[in-house]
């Protein structure tokens, strides 16, 4: 007998959140599933903290490392179960996260679920302040989806499903889907898209029920992900959104798109150049002919 639901767990150096998040998956009100862990070529203990689970659900694989999104892509192929959960190795379900996921998928015949998280840190304690800039970033996002009440647009705002850890699905919707995509950072952002095309409103968020715990990581500092982030964030909106529009209006929108975005560019750039230029005593005299200079080259090359 295949288990209602295989929980995916995509395992990386996480020696010290594996352990509560397999038991965040063992102490579920709904008890009928496997647990699929594939270690990611770990080289801290996390197989050790593994391996103390005797639970026979449990069943672990160990690869040399290839990244997030092929690791949930093997995992995904083992499971077995009817439902597919996606749990990342150092997130947390709340205890009755299966228990409402399928019942809100069976009554509202939906194929796929997300619902609201809670960031926590490293130690486990919430992330309540308003101010907290990720809470700020949910909040806008969320808002969206409540003004247009329309998934789809509301993703094309920002991804409030935050990360695969949220992915509740029907085996049928990973078989009509495939497989993750490359995208380093935001395999989930497009991943959600591509099952809402191939589901058109069958998926569902449960937005008042906070049924998982997303880690925030102490420590995180702006780098050069930061940049590469953003550059995949525009690939896939604009992606998905030339997708949902008639094939004839694409170039349209895409040209268009794109030429807005080389102007906010350029309006930075310009305003840059203007406030190092208002910062120098010398400058003055000479501002006017060197900003119809600079404005020329930024607008007409």
């Amino acid at each position: 007998m295949n288990p209602q639901i295989s929980v995916v767990i995509p395992a990386y150096n996480h020696e010290r959140f594996i352990g509560p998040a397999i038991e965040s998956v063992l102490s579920q009100s709904v008890q009928d599933f496997e647990i699929v862990i594939v270690d990611d070529g770990s080289t801290d203990k996390t197989a050790d903290v593994i391996k103390t689970y005797a639970d026979p659900r449990i069943h672990y694989t160990w690869q040399e490392n290839q990244d997030a999104f092929n690791t949930i892509n093997r995992a995904m192929k083992q499971a077995r179960g009817e439902w597919i959960s996606i749990l990342n190795s150092d997130d947390v379900y709340a205890p009755d996260r299966f228990e409402k996921m399928l019942a809100f998928c069976e009554s509202e015949n939906h194929v796929a679920a997300i619902s609201n998280v809670i960031p926590i840190s490293d130690d486990g304690d919430e992330f309540r302040d308003p101010g907290f800039g990720w809470n700020q970033w949910h909040k806008k996002n969320r808002d969206v989806y409540f003004e247009l009440q329309d998934i789809y647009a509301a993703f094309l705002h920002g991804n409030f499903m935050v990360t695969t850890s949220n992915l509740f699905m029907k085996r049928d919707v990973v078989e009509a889907v495939g497989d993750f995509c490359s995208l380093r950072y935001l395999h989930d952002y497009d991943y959600i898209f591509r099952v809402m095309l191939a589901f058109p409103n069958q998926i569902g968020y449960l937005h008042d029920d906070k049924l998982l715990f997303y880690r925030i990581h102490d420590g995180n500092t702006l780098s050069e992900a930061a940049i590469l982030g953003r550059e995949q964030d525009l690939q896939v909106i604009e992606t998905y959104m030339l997708r949902k529009l008639p094939e004839e209006y694409r170039d349209y929108v895409a040209t268009g798109s794109r030429r807005l975005r080389d102007l906010e560019n350029e309006l930075h750039a310009v305003r840059a150049e203007l406030n190092q230029m208002q910062s120098g005593p010398t400058v003055v005299p000479s501002l006017p002919r060197r900003i119809a200079s600079r404005v020329k080259r930024a607008v007409f090359g």
